[in-house]
């Protein structure tokens, strides 16, 4: 690949030539396999015959890791803010390479076997993740949580809210062409980062690419900077808040089903479920459940809304026609709309009290009137507010343009 000129990534502005690889390893305390890596990785650039460089995004280590990474011809950069992907978004951020190899500094991945990457970084891929179930998980090298729980879970949600075809959501050892990635704004500071390059990657349409690899046990003489339960959540809760759909859309309409449906069931009167007689008590768990399905999606509109005002999520065909056909003022005059029959019912029920001359009801006759109405006055009151919520979530601001009066 022939050289080009590109602006260095170094603070000083100097102009050098654009390498083709970059080898980024994050660190945090590992003098004892760096030496490792690093002879790994220069072995594998000389016998390929890759232009590269290795990095070295130091996390701020205390025993000495800067010094052995200098002795053994890598680059470091210092980046102040704690975080594996604090590390990372520095180190892609001063990579000289087109493409970039990442993966972690503790031996436990074979810098010496990074065919496949670059052969599919140059076939066209802007992300290649390597997959270790497929390549071969060494014994004691991954903790059996890990192995038969957590990864395979996360992996099959990140699948199933996204996707994306990519069957080892974690692992660390992954090449993408760098010029890509940046334009993602990769933010996330912990572990969780690797869940947010692969989603971001597939919602950005980047072609990704998936290829064997293996994972050893690791050389350390202490315990992993990884925490199973804290940094499993945190990759859940990244893949929950980064799709709205599975996170408030589904659960609410599940629930907004499921109430109606029983309300409806229960209107005209208790019916039997088996051995058990169903009456307005359990019309009244239906009209919670109605009004907390409804709740969840006026959560999932709201988040979608932000979500693409801000660039966070792109905006895909469903929801910009949705878009296109709701207003502000149509929620409004839907929610005033369910007020009215709520409070139109509320009327019917207090004629039918008077009926009684105000006196005691049976209250398997009149909560089946009250019920659903106070249910149609609290969605009307959600509609309405969320219709005015959702416009100011909308609103754009447009600075002032000046023009010249001649």
């Amino acid at each position: 690949m022939a050289a080009v000129q590109v602006p260095s990534s170094a603070s000083d502005g100097v102009v050098v030539d654009a390498i083709e690889l970059t080898i980024l390893m994050p660190c945090l305390n590992e003098a004892r396999t760096l030496p490792s890596c690093v002879r790994k990785a220069r072995a594998f650039l000389d016998r390929a015959g890759v232009r590269g460089e290795i990095l070295i995004a130091d996390n701020g280590s205390t025993d000495g890791s800067q010094s052995v990474a200098l002795a053994h011809g890598a680059r470091v950069v210092n980046v102040a803010r704690r975080g594996y992907g604090a590390a990372l978004i520095a180190g892609i951020a001063s990579a000289r390479g087109q493409f970039v190899i990442m993966g972690d500094s503790d031996d436990s991945y074979d810098f010496t076997a990074l065919d496949p990457f670059v052969g599919a970084l140059r076939g066209g891929a802007d992300l290649v993740m390597g997959n270790r179930f497929m390549g071969g998980v060494q014994r004691g090298a991954m903790p059996m949580l890990h192995r038969y729980l957590g990864n395979p879970v996360l992996s099959f949600v990140g699948r199933l809210f996204f996707h994306t075809p990519i069957g080892d959501f974690h692992c660390g050892l992954r090449g993408f062409r760098r010029a890509a990635i940046l334009e993602l704004s990769l933010r996330c500071q912990g572990m969780e980062f690797a869940s947010e390059m692969v989603v971001k990657a597939t919602l950005a349409k980047l072609r990704i690419a998936e290829v064997p690899t293996t994972l050893a046990p690791d050389g350390r003489d202490r315990p992993p900077h990884l925490r199973s339960w804290r940094d499993g959540w945190r990759h859940l809760r990244f893949l929950l808040l980064f799709s709205p759909r599975w996170l408030f859309l589904y659960p609410g309409l599940g629930l907004l089903i499921l109430g109606l449906a029983g309300m409806t069931w229960l209107l005209p009167a208790a019916q039997p479920l088996g051995t058990v007689i169903l009456d307005i008590h359990t019309m009244l768990y239906a009209s919670g459940a109605t009004v907390i399905g409804l709740q969840l999606l006026v959560f999932a509109l709201c988040a979608k809304v932000f979500a693409v005002e801000q660039g966070i999520l792109p905006e895909n065909r469903v929801f910009a026609a949705l878009r296109q056909r709701a207003s502000v003022e149509r929620g409004l005059l839907l929610g005033l709309a369910l007020m009215a029959a709520g409070v139109g019912i509320s009327v019917y029920s207090l004629v039918a009290w008077e009926g009684a001359q105000f006196g005691a009801l049976d209250p398997r006759v009149g909560m089946r009137i009250v019920i659903p109405a106070l249910t149609l006055f609290m969605l009307g009151m959600q509609v309405l507010f969320a219709s005015m919520f959702v416009g100011v979530l909308g609103l754009r601001t447009h600075g002032r343009r000046s023009t010249d009066p001649t």
